[in-house]
């Protein structure tokens, strides 16, 4: 059987890590792709991660490339590519830029890597993986962003130090889009099965949900950049359950056609991911509040995806 083989399109801080990760983990042979501008840069992570192979025992191969044929046979392909959020900036701001950089992307998945999983995380997230499936004319069951793992991450975190609990025993749910309009489903939150309105004051939930849909702002305001590390961790995740059939219930931004009342959109929602890609989108009950959050959510979205369609 042929090495599996990942194309990692962006070669910053992100694709970076996403390299890292995955060599680690050995998902299969890693190639970081850049313009041939900063070829150099993913050049240089890759040798230098290929002799961190040596120290640390992984056997994969990484390899920066400009070429696009040589991501030719690509079973999972993570795009980053785009300009980074500067202080200051909103998702909405990078829209004009990074839709072009998209765009030309998706062209050449489109004709290199017919078969590939596509795993988004360029801002704005969801008009962007929006524009990768509409530039590619895959399926939706094949074009997925990564965003509400993400989002989930930051909001067990704060509930987990609120609560003075360990993090690993706090599940939480966040849907809809990936920006300020994402929407915390408390009742599906817990830690060890407890409801986490029974351990936490309303008032400091409300401060939690706040603090969580500014985090990406927060970091950013932080260091000067997005994020990376977490950004990274999240798309490997999903990966690795479409290479090794984990059938992982994540939540992720996924095309909806019906679900939760919305068409031809993508959305934070819980998913399955397996071998087939995107193999179920998961219907869970919301109460009134959340319902009607999530359809404010949808209604940013669409207008994320009609300005795209101006452009």
């Amino acid at each position: 059987m042929a090495r599996r083989k990942l194309a990692l399109i962006g070669a910053g801080n992100i694709g970076g890590e996403l390299a890292a990760q995955a060599a680690r983990l050995e998902l299969g042979d890693v190639y970081l792709f850049d313009i041939p501008d900063k070829v150099g840069v993913a050049q240089g992570k890759s040798l230098d991660l290929e002799q961190n192979g040596s120290i640390l025992g992984y056997d994969v191969r990484v390899i920066g490339t400009s070429n696009w044929e040589d991501l030719v046979g690509t079973d999972v392909a993570i795009v980053t590519a785009g300009v980074p959020r500067k202080p200051g900036m909103t998702r909405d701001d990078l829209l004009g830029i990074n839709l072009k950089i998209v765009r030309s992307i998706a062209e050449n998945l489109k004709v290199q890597c017919p078969d590939a999983f596509i795993i988004v995380v360029s801002n704005p997230l969801d008009a962007m993986v929006h524009e990768m499936k509409k530039a590619t004319g895959f399926p939706g069951a094949k074009v997925v962003g990564m965003a509400g793992i993400l989002d989930s991450a930051r909001f067990q975190l704060f509930l987990a130090r609120e609560a003075g609990v360990a993090v690993k025993d706090v599940r939480a749910m966040v849907l809809g889009g990936h920006g300020d309009a994402m929407v915390p489903v408390l009742s599906y939150c817990t830690i060890n099965g407890i409801p986490v309105r029974q351990l936490i004051t309303q008032d400091r939930l409300e401060a939690i949900i706040a603090r969580t849909r500014n985090s990406g702002a927060e970091v950013v305001k932080l260091m000067g950049s997005s994020a990376y590390y977490a950004p990274a961790s999240a798309a490997v995740q999903m990966a690795r359950s479409y290479l090794y059939d984990e059938k992982r219930l994540l939540p992720c931004a996924a095309y909806l056609n019906g679900e939760y009342g919305f068409h031809d959109i993508y959305m934070g929602v819980p998913v399955v991911i397996g071998a087939s890609g995107v193999e179920k989108v998961v219907i869970i009950e919301l109460d009134a509040t959340e319902k009607a959050m999530l359809q404010q959510s949808g209604a940013a979205v669409r207008e994320l995806i009609e300005a795209s369609a101006r452009l």
